[in-house]
């Protein structure tokens, strides 16, 4: 390779590297973009079901509570408690 081709060649490798270097960085930027949306989407649905789980956990806690002291309670007033506990009957029509 004489010193004219290698000059050429360096001369058009430097403007090629720096628009290829460009659009990649570019392409890079958005894709991190993306993935930081993604994650932070995660991030609330994943609060969401945190959020969720912890309402049913309270609910099922109180039930559990409910029958535990139901099972353990032999007063007279038992079976009015059971119905108690089922709520208002539903008209039959």
């Amino acid at each position: 390779m004489s010193p004219d081709n290698a000059f050429a060649f360096v001369a058009l490798s430097i403007p090629i590297i720096a628009i290829v270097g460009g659009i990649s960085s570019g392409m890079f930027k958005r894709w991190a973009d993306l993935k930081e949306k993604q994650l932070d989407v995660a991030a609330k649905v994943a609060d969401n079901q945190a959020t969720d789980h912890a309402a049913k956990i309270e609910r099922l806690e109180a039930h559990v509570a409910v029958l535990n002291r139901i099972a353990t309670d032999r007063a007279t007033g038992l079976a009015h408690e059971i119905e108690q506990l089922r709520g208002p009957a539903a008209p039959l029509n």
